[in-house]
């Protein structure tokens, strides 16, 4: 279980990339307080978790409800994935996890960013509620794994508030340079994490090929 749990916090950590979304977050808000910015920052992980947990706990019922086989979802996640490991691994931001430029603008004006952009897409965004998704455990040991699945999003979440909650000092020590060396290693994790995925996907899906 443990060496599971580290798994999922290694494969959340790299597809919501906390470190480098911490610019975001300071654009998005710009000139807030440190108090405001704190709170922001707390509101915006209790709605992440809450659409995690929900996609954790129903998983399955949506699988059942349309019919998707879990080995499906693993290579179309992986798929998925590795798309925006690519865009890290060159430096530049996933436009699946994280808001269009028009989406960005239309944020500032608004009083309350901690929903939208920051729950949704960028800190659960369709890449992370795909990688939870794809967690989720069959019929053995269903209890231990999401119980796993859970810690590992509650970690990866306070890793997130931290670095929100102390982005204007973290911007002070990290250049341009250090940020680009970190999601790249970040897109680096996240592509084996996503070829794990789609293998996981094809030896489930059709066993017979690696008899």
């Amino acid at each position: 279980m443990i060496s599971f749990m580290i798994h999922v916090i290694v494969s959340l950590f790299a597809v919501s990339n906390p470190i480098g979304n911490v610019p975001l977050f300071i654009t998005l808000t710009e000139g807030y307080s440190e108090k405001e910015r704190s709170q922001t920052a707390k509101k915006a992980i209790v709605v992440s978790f809450m659409i995690l947990i929900a996609f954790l706990l129903a998983g399955r019922l949506i699988f059942k409800l349309f019919g998707i086989d879990i080995h499906a979802l693993r290579i179309a996640g992986g798929i998925f994935i590795f798309g925006i490991a690519y865009n890290l691994l060159n430096a530049k931001e996933s436009h699946v996890q994280n808001p269009h430029s028009d989406e960005k603008a239309e944020s500032k004006e608004k009083a309350d960013v901690s929903v939208t952009p920051l729950a949704i897409p960028i800190i659960a965004g369709p890449g992370t509620i795909a990688t939870v998704m794809s967690l989720t455990p069959g019929s053995h040991q269903v209890t231990l794994h999401l119980l796993a699945i859970l810690i590992g999003i509650v970690v990866v979440l306070a890793m997130t508030y931290y670095a929100f909650h102390y982005s204007s000092f973290i911007m002070r020590k990290m250049g341009k340079t250090e940020m680009n060396v970190v999601t790249r290693l970040m897109g680096l994790i996240l592509a084996v994490v996503a070829v794990e995925m789609i293998g996981a996907g094809i030896k489930g899906m059709f066993p017979m090929l690696m008899s």
